[in-house]
């Protein structure tokens, strides 16, 4: 942990916190965040007086605040991480004639914020503004395999989590665990029909100074060597991981 530990603990809690549908308790948010629970209360109850995150009494839980909202609205605005991916990935499809689209987490689903469509391919159901469940996307697989394994079980508390698109893909904590690991092994995320019959991608996490997931760099195709494309993929976000101060793995 860094020398300010308390400002990593803040930032793990608004993480958690953007990362879920609705508001949570504070026994989840301590374990998803690896805190003891009375370190978790005295630092609600800080980030609550900032206006960080509100305390919902009668429910006794807790969810974010209007500070948050205020920052995500300001972090939109600029969407400093769009603007520095449209370049590498541009020089993606260039090198691999197939379509690339970063999508960032959003709770359990991946949302799609930049697409580079290649020369003469049909447009893709991964448009720009479109959220897809994450355990079915390969962008969503790169993400949670690089999650800690309290925060993916927080997402997926039980099987009613488990988004059916096709009939394929983990519908179980202990299934999404097995393909999660077979994506660390690997060194990236695949699916192939699970979003979209006929259809294949690969992709690779962008990892911030922390190594925590912020996007997923991924490409679609329905015919290719997915081991040749990966490698390609991983460079592309390798040049977006270090843009933001991270370090590649």
């Amino acid at each position: 942990m860094t020398q300010v530990p308390a400002a990593v603990r803040t930032l793990r809690v608004l993480r958690f916190l953007a990362s879920q549908p609705t508001p949570v308790p504070i026994d989840r948010i301590a374990r998803a965040c690896e805190l003891p629970r009375s370190t978790a209360y005295h630092l609600l109850g800080a980030m609550a007086e900032e206006g960080f995150v509100v305390h919902l009494a009668d429910e006794h839980l807790w969810g974010l605040g209007v500070a948050a909202f205020e920052v995500g609205s300001g972090y939109s605005r600029q969407e400093p991480l769009q603007r520095l991916a449209r370049r590498p990935l541009a020089a993606l499809v260039d090198r691999v004639g197939q379509t690339a689209h970063l999508a960032v987490p959003h709770g359990r689903d991946v949302l799609y914020v930049v697409e580079e469509r290649a020369p003469g391919r049909a447009p893709l159901v991964t448009d720009v503004g479109v959220r897809l469940p994450a355990h079915l996307t390969a962008s969503g697989r790169a993400i949670l395999s690089r999650l800690p394994t309290a925060q993916v079980r927080a997402l997926y508390p039980d099987a009613s989590a488990f988004v059916d698109r096709h009939g394929a893909g983990p519908r179980t904590l202990s299934g999404l665990r097995r393909v999660l690991a077979e994506t660390r092994q690997r060194g990236y995320a695949v699916e192939d029909g699970e979003v979209t019959p006929g259809l294949a991608s690969v992709a690779v996490a962008v990892l911030d100074h922390g190594g925590h997931p912020v996007a997923g760099v991924a490409v679609t195709y329905d015919s290719g060597d997915a081991e040749l494309l990966s490698r390609q993929v991983r460079r592309t976000a390798e040049v977006l991981t270090r843009r933001i101060g991270g370090t590649p793995d």
